[in-house]
């Protein structure tokens, strides 16, 4: 194996091939930027890969530029281009890019703490610092924070708290009932005994989960720890989905001998919208939860974002979409999303740090032991999340903080809202489209209620069910499919942090303008 020495030179190499192509990206007009590799460059690639592996090995020159000449080519640019829509993903700040080259080349083990030996859990416990301080959520109220893969894996946390308090608090208010003398037992929580015993012995028969439109993340979370997707209830309005029923919602938390989790959708994935409009409404549902012993937690993988723009003209009504979440006991947040950090990289708050060293501990490893105690110590990630092994995340998310700050990633979101608002007037206005959702009545609603993304579709079926595969096939700009009150529809995501109004309207007006000509000939 070749030493460091050699390594260090294709690695520089390497670094400046890529700033050197991201710096074309972005220096390339919009109407010869690709987005997505040619099927022949694809067919090159993957005729490159090698079937077997090679006995002596290529060595690194040789493999360095197997991945530079052939592999990379037939990788798409949606990260580099600001015209990427699809998923909500944001591209990778260059402070960030910068960041998780080192993150590569020292390759720390950030799961256990150990001060005396790196500064890497102190960064990732700085940089979720930052992170509460950038959303206006007070640092002494959220203990339990760690950086995960991303919102489903967030999500997953939240309902592993929220099964481990739900199930505690009906043991409490049984052994008030019943009062059984446990001292000489091992505590019925679901971490020790499982969620079956645990809950037959608080005398639950039934933990639901109440929300409005959920993520599909959520009801993945809802298998993985034991609820079973079919838990996940929607307690939405017939006339106004993401908005909580409360008479709804109240009976079903008053249901005997039921548990009960309740996720506020914060940042609709399809439009965008939010589950509540006001601090007031959040607070009348923490006191819901409160008075039936449920948690609260919040699904705000980009919807948290919309609390940097509390004091910011124009994006009012978005901001009070975000009021309250203070109140929550866990939140979900994504930093692959609007923090425009690599992948994979999401984040997870929460109020109860006993809560997750019931769930998370690794018992009997005297090796994983850091040996230090107290209430400052930082928590070794290992204890209080999913993974026993994963990359130095944080350091990214550090990085792109400090060099953009508050006002930067304001600044950014406001530009993302401005570009998400003027497509929507733009396809408002159009004779061949409807903006949906169907609420969205004027241009005063458009202003108030767009926030990151823009769902519509063609008034002609035929030209509908054609319409992404047209756009996407332009390779200028990328949107996503996605269902509608049953039917399809077209989902524009605005995330990157190079998104220009003023630039990119013109682009996504013009490939539009081509598909029509094209579909009308």
């Amino acid at each position: 194996m070749e030493n460091e020495s050699q390594d260090l030179p294709c690695l520089i190499f390497c670094q400046q091939h890529l700033t050197q192509t991201n710096s074309i990206s972005q220096n390339t007009s919009e109407q010869s930027l690709s987005i997505h590799p040619s099927i022949s460059v694809l067919k090159t690639a993957e005729s490159s890969l090698r079937q077997s592996l090679p006995e002596e090995g290529l060595g690194i020159v040789k493999t360095t530029n197997h991945l530079l000449e052939e592999i990379s080519p037939a990788l798409n640019r949606a990260s580099l281009s600001p015209n990427y829509y699809g998923f909500v993903t944001g591209g990778v700040s260059p402070a960030a890019r910068v960041a998780d080259t080192i993150v590569s080349f020292y390759d720390q083990n950030v799961q256990v703490h150990l001060p005396n030996e790196t500064i890497a859990t102190t960064v990732e416990d700085r940089a979720l610092l930052l992170l509460l301080d950038l959303f206006h959520l007070e640092k002494e109220a959220w203990p339990y924070r760690i950086f995960t893969t991303g919102a489903t894996s967030s999500n997953t946390l939240g309902l592993a708290c929220g099964r481990e308090y739900v199930v505690n608090e009906a043991l409490n208010r049984r052994q008030k009932d019943e009062p059984v003398d446990t001292s000489d037992e091992i505590p019925a929580t679901v971490g020790n005994i499982g969620l079956l015993a645990a809950c037959r012995t608080a005398g639950i028969e039934n933990v639901q989960i109440l929300t409005t439109m959920p993520h599909s993340s959520l009801k993945k979370a809802a298998s993985v720890t034991g609820f079973g997707r079919y838990s996940v209830w929607d307690v939405g309005k017939s006339d106004n989905l993401i908005a909580f029923n409360f008479s709804k919602m109240q009976a079903m938390l008053g249901l005997g001998l039921t548990a009960s989790i309740v996720v506020v959708s914060c940042g609709e994935v399809n439009t965008g919208f939010f589950a509540t409009h006001s601090f007031q409404e959040f607070q009348a549902l923490r006191e819901i939860c409160n008075h039936y012993g449920a948690w609260l937690h919040v699904d705000a993988a980009f919807g948290l974002f919309a609390r940097l723009l509390d004091k910011s003209a124009g994006f009012t009504s978005i901001a009070h979409g975000a009021q309250g979440l203070e109140l929550a006991d866990s939140i979900t947040g994504d930093a692959h999303k609007l923090l425009n950090v690599p992948y994979d990289c999401g984040f997870f708050f929460c109020r109860h740090a006993n809560l997750a060293q019931q769930v998370f501990q690794n018992p009997n490893a005297a090796y994983l032991n850091t040996g230090s105690t107290g209430p400052e110590t930082i928590q070794s990630p290992l204890n209080i999340g999913i993974e026993n092994s994963r990359r130095f995340r944080g350091l990214p998310v550090y990085a792109t903080l400090m060099a953009y700050g508050r006002r930067g990633y304001t600044e950014m979101l406001q530009r993302q809202i401005t570009l998400a608002r003027r497509i929507a007037f733009y396809l408002f206005d159009h004779e061949l489209f409807e903006l949906l959702p169907g609420s969205l009545k004027n241009w005063h609603e458009i202003e108030q209620d767009i926030f990151i993304i823009v769902l519509f579709r063609a008034k002609d079926d035929s030209f509908n069910n054609s319409l992404i595969s047209r756009i996407n096939s332009t390779s200028r700009i990328h949107v996503s499919g996605t269902m509608w009150l049953d039917r399809p529809a077209t989902r524009i995501a605005i995330a990157n942090w190079q998104a220009d109004p003023e630039r990119d309207i013109k682009v996504v007006q013009s490939v539009i303008e081509d598909v029509v000509l094209d579909w009308q000939k």
